[in-house]
Parts: structure tokens; sequence; C-alpha cells
């Protein structure tokens, strides 16, 4: 209970500026539904919990004192697991061909909202898996890492969003995904579309990353 009231207490403004961002984006959401009468976008809900998992697991890891380089590595492997169903919300702008023309602009902002938290999320969470990995890591063999991360989660969120795997997946039927990720692997002509959305999604990742953390960094005074 101590841990829990430290961790809330050290990480306070940011828990705080991240809660009231994300009631921002369920208010919008209760104003269509409201104005609508229709549920279509709930689901953005049950992705922005997804999004904040490998948020949890970060902020955990990084409120630790001392890590065991073996739970590191599986806690590791459990927030690479969830990390895509951050950035993923971003995909969901797809639902706005289906939006009714006269409150397009309310769905534009409900969707854009959930995924610029989405966003968020992820940022933060790997400006704290950075920190963590550079206790055991060298600061360049860290940012290969994060590097690789960004487009690792460009083709989870392929995986997700065009070929509908889940992040249990791997858990619930491993064969035939393993299947499917080394058909893309190998065949990356017949595959183009896959590495096309993995380059220009990681680099998008990478790129915007690169302006938040400096930004994060660097507050204006």
């Amino acid at each position: 209970m101590d841990f829990i009231k430290q961790l809330f207490l050290s990480r306070f403004k940011i828990f705080t500026l991240v809660s009231v961002s994300i009631l921002f984006s369920i208010i919008l959401l209760l104003i269509r539904m409201k104005l609508t009468h229709n549920f279509f976008y709930l689901f953005l809900v049950w992705n922005l919990f997804l999004a904040v998992i490998p948020f949890a697991i970060s902020t955990y890891l990084v409120s630790l004192s001392k890590l065991n380089t073996l739970w590191l590595v599986l806690c590791f492997g459990v927030w690479l697991l969830f990390l895509p169903n951050a950035p993923y919300i971003i995909t969901d702008l797809l639902h706005l061909k289906i939006s009714p023309t006269h409150l397009l602009w309310l769905d534009i902002l409900v969707v854009l909202s959930f995924a610029l938290n989405g966003l968020l999320l992820f940022y933060l969470s790997i400006i704290d898996i950075k920190s963590v990995l550079r206790t055991f890591l060298s600061k360049k063999k860290v940012n290969y890492v994060i590097t690789t991360i960004f487009f690792l989660t460009g083709f989870g969120v392929y995986l997700g969003r065009f070929l509908r795997y889940n992040s249990w997946e791997i858990i619930n039927h491993p064969k035939y995904l393993i299947v499917d990720i080394l058909d893309i692997a190998i065949k990356p002509i017949a595959h183009q579309e896959a590495w096309l959305f993995t380059i220009l999604f990681g680099t998008f990742l990478s790129l915007s990353f690169w302006v938040f953390n400096h930004l994060y960094a660097k507050p204006s005074t």
C-alpha cells in the first residue's frame, strides 16, 4: 500500500494531466452518444484501456529502486506485447468514413481525442522504458532498442488493424500468428502493404516521439 501511495505521489502531475485528458475524451464520447443515440464509438473506451496497460507496466518498472534482470525481461516482453495498443487508436480514424455528414466534426473530435491520448500514453511509456534500460545498457544501445521498438510497434498495429490480431493472440492462437508473421517476413513482395505500413508508421512514431521528447525534456519557462 505504501508503494502505491509513494508511486502516486511521485507521478501526481503526470497522472493528473493524463486523467484530465482521458476524462475529456470520455465526455466528448458521451455528448456524441447523447446527440446521436448511437453507441458505435464506445469501443474507443476499451481501446484506450488497452493503451493504459503498457503505461502502467512502464510506470511500475521505473518506480522500482532495484530490478532483477529476469523480471525486467519478463515485464518488458509483456509491455512490448501490449504497446501497439496505444498508437493503434490512430487507425480508428478509418471509422470516420461512415460518420453522418452533419456530425462529422464531432466524430473527428471524439476519435482524435482518444487517438491523441493513446499517443500520449505511448510517448510517456517509451520515456519510462528508456530510463529503465539505461541502467542495464549503454545510451547508444538503448537508442537502437527504442528505434527497433517503434517499427515493431508499427508492425503490431498492422497485425491488429488489418489482420485483426489482438495482443493475447500469442497465447490463444500462437500458431496462426507466427505463420502470418513469418509469411510477411519471408515474402516481402507479396506483402508490400504490410512492409510499407510498418516502415511509414514506425517512422511516424519515431519522429513524433523525437519532437515530444524534446518538448517534454525542455519545458518552457
